[in-house]
């Protein structure tokens, strides 16, 4: 039923890879896919640590509590998707931490559905699970967690393991975006999901794998990497994100594209369809500058690109010294 909502809905609205489909033609897959894709690779892994390890105690609210959480992960991502979040909000508002709006959007999902008895016919205790969810999809990694005791910590590096940074969004992510863009992933997160045991390691319960499947592990690490450096960091996001900020606050006069982040229900009508929404606005004076940026993109009018410049470890240790960095 959370699935059925306007709010989840608005996700078939966003592509995962935000404007890379305007380099990669086969990278129109949406983050609605990729939401489903996350809840049943955590569904899979929480039955495969059940079955394996019954002594874990995990019970169908525990389930039920990782899968909410690893569907709703991404409802917070806005229009480009990491492009909205990560460069164009801190361009217009410095300072605004956007890491909360899932959890924002989740309780507004709730309270406008009426999904509060839904959730309590299923077994959820809302007062202790509704918190132990946003802990899921914020990622705690530390021993202040409210949600589920110590004994169940491996429950929080399922959705968002800020551990190790190994967990089901990245399986999925990893697999649809490789298929998508056509680039060869030697990661099987298949091998992994199999071989996933709960171990106490100094004194607390973590999600462990077999010393067989470290091929594995470093072939997701290596996947992340060449994605990053093949699609993920292509020039075209950065020119979108100057029409952006071009056209915040001359697309309506009441309010700016970035106040939308103090709204829930309007950031919830924000979509890709706000790059069609400055292009083919009226022939606005004020929206000209942002108009024309986009008009060299769907032209193929790009800027050209220079050079890099790559840091080796013997610099970036300097840098991160300088930095009073450790290492």
């Amino acid at each position: 039923q959370m699935i059925d909502t306007p709010q989840f809905q608005r996700l078939r609205h966003l592509k995962q890879l935000g404007t890379k489909y305007l380099i990669y033609p086969g990278a129109t897959h949406t983050r609605f896919a990729h939401s489903i894709g996350v809840a049943y690779l955590a569904e899979c892994l929480v039955k495969t640590l059940h079955e394996n390890q019954p002594e874990l105690n995990i019970t169908k609210q525990d389930s039920l509590c990782v899968q909410i959480a690893a569907l709703c992960y991404d409802l917070g991502h806005g229009p480009f998707s990491h492009l909205f979040d990560g460069i164009f909000i801190p361009d217009v508002r410095p300072g605004n931490c956007l890491s909360f709006l899932s959890s924002f959007i989740l309780m507004f999902l709730l309270s406008c559905n009426g999904l509060d008895e839904v959730m309590k016919d299923y077994g959820l205790n809302l007062e202790e699970d509704i918190v132990f969810i946003e802990e899921l999809m914020q990622g705690r990694k530390s021993l202040d967690s409210k949600g589920r005791p110590e004994n169940k910590s491996f429950l929080y590096e399922i959705v968002a393991n800020k551990l190790n940074g190994i967990d089901v969004d990245k399986w999925d992510y990893l697999s649809r975006d490789c298929h998508y863009l056509g680039i060869p992933s030697g990661f099987d997160h298949q091998r992994l999901l199999k071989s996933a045991r709960v171990c106490k390691v100094d004194g607390r319960n973590h999600i462990c794998f077999r010393d067989k499947v470290a091929d594995i592990v470093y072939g997701m690490f290596h996947t992340r990497y060449t994605l990053h450096r093949q699609a993920l960091q292509h020039k075209i996001g950065y020119i979108i994100d100057d029409a952006l900020v071009l056209a915040d606050g001359k697309l309506s006069p009441d309010c700016k594209i970035s106040d939308a982040i103090d709204d829930m229900l309007e950031y919830t009508k924000l979509t890709d369809h706000i790059f069609d929404t400055i292009l083919n606005q009226s022939d606005s004076e004020e929206l000209k500058k942002a108009r024309d940026i986009l008009k060299d993109i769907v032209n193929r009018r790009l800027p050209k690109f220079v050079g890099e410049a790559r840091l080796n470890e013997e610099i970036l240790e300097v840098i991160l010294c300088l930095l009073n960095c450790e290492i």
